[in-house]
């Protein structure tokens, strides 16, 4: 359970398989997580490390192809579609990718094969950490009909509640859903979910994705209720924050 150990202030930034199974989460404080699985081992983050075996990672990726969006310091969508005359079929990328970051940095990788990043997305986390799930494009409409309706991208808590009152519980459920009604129902967020529900998504693979936030934070040990100690906090977060975006260049249009 990394984030923070035992006794001071934090919240879980990543946990594994077997502490998700005591109902540790990320984003949980630390006492909390604590009281969950009091048989955990804590450890503090470790940025540097991580930053460093993502990269090696990449650099497997972009061996095989230069399309590599990445989506986060451990993952990513790659388009081998124009890999195949020299690396064999996607199939073939898929297990060489796999065993390479395997013999390279020790770790294990879930890897999802399929037409589209959606359905990419969700066949990578059906059988996480050490899955392979290959979609076919014949294959994509059975895929998606039994699963929950959570895996669309863009359903979060409100909207799911929304569709379990309409009696919409799975994907197949979307999909069966008149999209009109739907659109009526969410706006075009209603025809993006039916498009989604039908595997349709034609967003391509994206090298030059920009990172979509940026942000700063700190945990005190202790609570705090000085107003004056929190606001010097705040000006201090924000400092940085602005910092990284005159760095970057760039200007944001929302506040959080």
């Amino acid at each position: 359970i990394v984030g923070a150990l035992p006794g001071t202030r934090g919240v879980v930034s990543a946990c594994s398989y077997e502490a998700r199974e005591y109902g540790v989460h990320s984003a949980m404080p630390i006492s909390r997580a604590y009281r969950k699985c009091p048989d955990g081992i804590y450890l503090k983050p470790n940025g540097k490390r991580y930053v460093e075996e993502s990269e090696k990672i990449r650099a497997v990726f972009l061996f095989y192809t230069p399309l590599v969006e990445p989506v986060s310091l451990d993952e990513a969508f790659l388009d081998v579609s124009g890999s195949h005359r020299m690396f064999g079929t996607s199939v073939e990328i898929g297990h060489e990718i796999k065993k390479r970051i395997s013999d390279e940095t020790g770790l294990v990788a879930s890897v999802g094969i399929a037409p589209s990043k959606f359905v990419a997305k969700i066949a990578s986390d059906l059988e996480k950490p050490d899955g392979f799930v290959v979609v076919d494009d014949d294959d994509v409409l059975e895929f998606l009909r039994p699963l929950d309706v959570r895996k669309i991208w863009g359903v979060g808590k409100a909207t799911w509640k929304r569709l379990e009152k309409l009696g919409i519980k799975t994907i197949g459920d979307v999909s069966d859903f008149p999209a009109e009604e739907l659109e009526r129902i969410f706006g075009k967020h209603g025809r993006h979910l039916h498009n989604l529900s039908l595997g349709i998504d034609d967003r391509s693979v994206n090298p030059e994705t920009e990172r979509k936030q940026v942000s700063a934070e700190h945990t005190f040990n202790e609570d705090v209720s000085d107003k004056t100690e929190v606001e010097r906090t705040l000006l201090a977060l924000s400092d940085k924050v602005a910092a990284r975006l005159l760095k970057k260049g760039s200007k944001g249009r929302k506040i959080t």
